[in-house]
């Protein structure tokens, strides 16, 4: 294909937030548009009339929790110990690496200061990293994974070919060290959606695209294993490409075989004319975020599954109102912005198979280490519009996951195992590990809080200097167990939702992200945008979601009781409320504003060795590209927010993963020139090769090869 000359930007319509009205179509079938799919009556924040908390009381509960977990203690060994070594003799199984901890390495207490000079707001089309360091691109759409897959070429598509290619719009990258070394690693990678307009040559529309571009799309899905290797002595690296490559390894949503576990596998509501036993899924969807447990899995979440489906109003009529909870519509056969899949895989239409939704929606667990294991969705995290699972084990030993239903006035969810992480190197412990996601209990938050009547929508920060509160974690279902009236287990897993409405959970503002400190235990949740938040005859604004037309998010602090993990209540507080810093409802945990960066739309969140939060923005409602940044969550650091890198023209930036030995950050540059009238003709950027747009990876490293950030 002979290269095209770089085109003026297009300057296409906003979307909701700072997002272009075409990553809503494409991204997530234009949520923002369709009413609000949470009609349910269970108290908002508003008006829930609780005994309030003493400011007192708030702040000694974090004073424990921060010291639970510091260097030495029993539990911080569990969350580090090697998770496993080679396989049994005989050679069966996967080769994992004898390594220290598949995370990142502690180099401080969480209260380092950045060192980094921030960068400014920009809208270049290009990615910008702070003076003293350096970036590349890893891997990018198109690129091959396979041993001897071939180059992209747009003109000559195929799913043959794409399945063997990186995939496209990359969202969650994890990286897993595969020697003590450092120079090898494994790279897994989120492929969330397509977007065909930038895809395919000469598009005029989803109705006109062939079968075989639809299925093309199919296994531009899903996710990427690529084995990497570091380049020198520093933070660089860059994929492996001679040899087997034997733990490369791409997953599709059109072909690959999945597993069902836990309660709700093989229930009524998973079986289709396709598995009656309802055991295995083909494919995955929508794959957002994710999280690397401490045993070497990938968990990997499926987040907006619902617009690949058609039919909903030849479902049956008792389906009807629960896939309207999803974001299904039931009056057309042909909803608006429909992908229409269903020419290519009869199974996404629903009133053919209007069992084959529930199939989708979970916690997928991979392991990377086994090329041949088949990944697994697990039942027992529940299903709704995973943004990702990310795990710590508590201080008995059992395993917590956390999640967070990514839309308007949605949830936030916890999952305890019944089991015990096991410590150590042998096969035994990794095989019972892999199975702790199996059983456990599903919990939902419900927030109370210290000043419901000062609360007025502008920001203001209540009188006691924070807006917080304590909070229970409710439990919906253990095992086959349900604690939520009139619903079985397998109702509460397949429609956890309406279980989370029927037991009065709190209504969020778009928890996407949620993330345990490994160093403290306390958890961080990326509410990325509400501007439904106390519009018409949505919820007011209330003090864990403190601003009507909320279109800069903000970040929540959970705090366990006693610091424990697998507690049942906890405290919390917004730390961050986004925006621009000279906006008076903005706020940075109490620092000093002049000195902190411009913030809009925290999306997905990551910590180095030093316990330094890094948060990536998804939709800039402030009129710059997106961006990572970075802060202390402790010490007199606490609040300074800092501007690390942009991506380019019309990119959210996706990640972000800091290396093990915290010496490079990776960030997944997603749906780059995603701007309204851009096409592969005409593009909007020109990032990373200076001809189309193209999704891709990037690391970034110090170019005196230190700890990146401090």
């Amino acid at each position: 294909m002979t290269e095209r000359p770089r085109l003026l930007p297009l300057l296409g319509p906003a979307g909701h937030g700072g997002r272009d009205a075409m990553t809503c179509i494409y991204r997530c079938g234009n949520a923002c548009s369709h009413p609000v799919p949470n009609e349910s009556d269970n108290p908002y924040f508003g008006d829930v009339v609780h005994a309030e908390v003493t400011r007192r009381g708030v702040v000694r509960a974090g004073a424990v929790g921060a010291l639970v977990l510091g260097f030495g203690g029993a539990a911080a060994g569990a969350l580090v110990g090697s998770p496993a070594l080679a396989a049994p003799a005989g050679g069966a199984g996967p080769v994992v690496p004898e390594v220290d901890s598949f995370v990142p390495s502690r180099q401080g207490a969480g209260n380092g200061a950045l060192t980094f000079k921030p960068i400014p707001p920009n809208k270049l089309d290009t990615l910008v990293v702070p003076n003293g360091y350096d970036h590349r691109v890893v891997i990018r759409w198109g690129d091959p994974v396979l041993a001897g897959a071939p180059e992209l070429d747009v003109e000559r598509q195929s799913p043959g070919r794409q399945s063997q290619q990186f995939g496209y719009n990359n969202d969650f990258v994890g990286v897993l060290p595969l020697d003590r070394k450092g120079e090898r690693a494994l790279l897994v990678v989120n492929h969330e959606y397509t977007n065909e307009n930038l895809m395919f040559p000469n598009f005029t529309s989803l109705d006109a695209m062939s079968v075989e571009q639809i299925r093309t799309a199919m296994a531009a899905h899903g996710l990427s294993v690529v084995e990497l290797e570091r380049v020198g002595r520093g933070g660089e690296w860059k994929p492996v490409r001679d040899g087997r490559l034997r733990y490369n390894r791409r997953i599709t949503a059109h072909t690959t075989k999945f597993d069902f576990t836990g309660p709700a596998a093989g229930s009524a509501w998973l079986k289709t004319a396709a598995d009656p036993k309802g055991r295995t899924a083909i494919g995955t969807l929508n794959n957002c975020a994710g999280g690397i447990t401490p045993w070497g899995t990938v968990l990997s979440g499926e987040e907006n599954f619902n617009q690949y489906f058609v039919g909903g109003d030849g479902a049956p009529e008792q389906l009807k109102p629960k896939l309207a909870r999803y974001g299904i519509p039931t009056t057309a056969r042909y909803p608006a912005d429909s992908r229409k899949w269903e020419r290519a895989d009869e199974r996404f239409d629903l009133a053919k198979h209007p069992n084959e939704v529930h199939r989708f929606g979970w916690i997928v667990e991979v392991d990377p280490f086994d090329p041949e294991a088949r990944p697994r969705k697990h039942t027992a995290l529940g299903r709704f519009k995973h943004e990702g699972a990310n795990v710590i084990v508590a201080k008995d030993g059992h395993v917590v996951a956390y999640m967070g239903d990514d839309e308007r006035f949605d949830y936030l969810y916890k999952f305890v195992s019944d089991k015990k992480f096991m410590k150590g190197d042998s096969w035994t412990a990794r095989e019972h590990n892999l199975g702790l996601l199996e059983a456990g209990t599903l919990y939902v938050a419900k927030l109370e809080y210290t000043s419901a009547g000062e609360i007025d929508g502008s920001g203001k920060v209540p009188t006691d200097g924070a807006f917080n509160g304590r909070g229970k974690w409710i439990k919906l279902v253990r095992g086959n167990v349900s604690y939520v009236p009139g619903m079985t287990a397998a109702d509460v897993l397949t429609f956890t939702r309406l279980a989370g409405d029927a037991v009065g959970a709190t209504k969020m503002d778009r928890p996407e992200d949620v993330e345990p400190s490994l160093l403290t235990g306390k958890v961080y949740v990326a509410l990325t945008n509400n501007t439904n938040r106390g519009v018409g005859t949505n919820p007011a604004a209330d003090e864990a979601n403190p601003r009507i037309n909320n279109k800069h998010g903000h970040v929540l602090e959970l705090v366990e009781n006693k610091g424990d993990n697998a507690a049942e209540t906890f405290t919390w507080s917004v730390p961050i409320v986004c925006g621009d810093p000279t906006d008076a409802s903005t706020y940075f945990a109490g620092y000093d504003k002049t000195k902190v960066s411009p913030i809009s739309c925290p999306d997905n969140v990551a910590f180095d060795g030093s316990g330094n939060l890094w948060i990536s923005t998804d939709g800039n409602a402030l009129g710059s590209n997106d961006g990572l940044f970075a802060t202390a969550v402790e010490g007199p650091e606490r609040g300074h927010l800092k501007q690390f890198l942009t991506v380019p023209l019309g990119a959210e930036t996706c990640g972000p993963f800091i290396s093990t030995d915290n010496r490079s950050v990776f960030v997944a540059v997603q749906h780059p020139g995603e701007i309204t009238g851009a096409s592969v003709e005409n593009p909007a950027s020109n990032w990373p090769d200076g001809d189309f747009a193209k999704p891709g990876v990037v690391v970034t490293w110090r170019l005196d090869g230190g700890v990146v950030g401090s």
